[in-house]
Formats: C-alpha cells, sequence, structure tokens
C-alpha cells in the first residue's frame, strides 16, 4: 500500500513538473497584449486588435458568473464604471462561461461593460492566468494605447480590490 501510493505522489509530482515546464509565462510589466478575438455578452465579436489605441483596456479574469467574489468584483467594476470611462479606460471581463451566462450576468446586475467568453480559457492561456486548485484564475492587467502591459494585480479572494487598484492607477495616469 506504501508503495502505491508513494508511486501515486511521484506521478504527481512528475506530472505537475512538467505541466509547469510547458506552461505560459505570467504576462508582466512591459509585455505586448496578446491578439486574441472572443464573443461578449451579446454575441458579437470583440477582437482586441479594434480597441489597441483609441484608450486605455482594464482586462480582468475572472473565475465563475455569480460565484461571490466574482459578483462583489463585477458590481465593484459596475460602480465604479463612469469613472473609468471619465478617465479614459474601457473595462473587459473575461472568463470561459458562455455567451447566455454573461448575458444574464450582465443583465442581472445592471454590468455596462464588455463580457467575454473564453472557452477553453484559451485568452487566459495567452496572458498566463494561472487558476487556483479548481478554478480559473483571478487576475487583472491594464493595457496602454501601445498595446503594452502597463499594470498588473493578482489576488484570488480579493475581488474588489482589483476594480480599486485598478482606477486608482487609471487615474493616476491621468494626471501624467
Amino acid at each position: 500500500m506504501k508503495k502505491h501510493l508513494l508511486f501515486i505522489a511521484l506521478l504527481a509530482l512528475v506530472f505537475s513538473v512538467s505541466r509547469a515546464q510547458t506552461s505560459p509565462q505570467r504576462l508582466t510589466v512591459g509585455d505586448a497584449v496578446p491578439k486574441f478575438s472572443l464573443l461578449d455578452q451579446n454575441g458579437k465579436t470583440f477582437n482586441i486588435a479594434d480597441h489597441i489605441g483609441k484608450q486605455l483596456l482594464v482586462i480582468y479574469f475572472y473565475p465563475k458568473d455569480e460565484s461571490m467574489v466574482c459578483t462583489k468584483e463585477a458590481c465593484a467594476f459596475r460602480d465604479s464604471f463612469d469613472d473609468f470611462t471619465k478617465a479614459g479606460a474601457a473595462v473587459i471581463g473575461i472568463n470561459g462561461g458562455t455567451v447566455a451566462s454573461h448575458k444574464a450576468f450582465a443583465d442581472k446586475y445592471k454590468l455596462q461593460f464588455t463580457l467575454l467568453s473564453d472557452p477553453g480559457n484559451k485568452v487566459y492561456t495567452q496572458f498566463g492566468v494561472k487558476g487556483k486548485l479548481f478554478l480559473s484564475g483571478r487576475q487583472t492587467f491594464i493595457i496602454d494605447k501601445t498595446g503594452k502591459v502597463v499594470y498588473q494585480y493578482d489576488s484570488m479572494m480579493e475581488g474588489k480590490q482589483h476594480a480599486i487598484d485598478a482606477l486608482a492607477y487609471v487615474r493616476s495616469q491621468v494626471k501624467k
């Protein structure tokens, strides 16, 4: 029995090491935003290339529509939406949920910003957003008008803080 458990533990370790070596690196400040196209909550195609150069892009990844922390996070972005807009920033939420799930979530909580459906978490992978346990990760990036990452924040349990810190960063850039 002990040999069997040891074999399983060793196999799990080998798998996690090999997976870590092949997974993409997390985007950091100075990196170019990956190119992607996804469907929004209204079924329309959102192509990141169409938005670079027009305004700052606040892109936040969140695990699941309707979960407690994700709802608080989305509502914090909603409550600051006018402030982001006045400062010249667009807010974009991304997760692996369906277009229909995003539509229902946006309607229920009166979210004015774009929610993108990322089936298979392909864009999550492009950004290098790491999951925690069995959940997709929670991370926020700000992309400048040149298409470069200028800010990133990562906290799984502090959903509301993503909006607070992102808005503080956006405001600091307006003053420059």
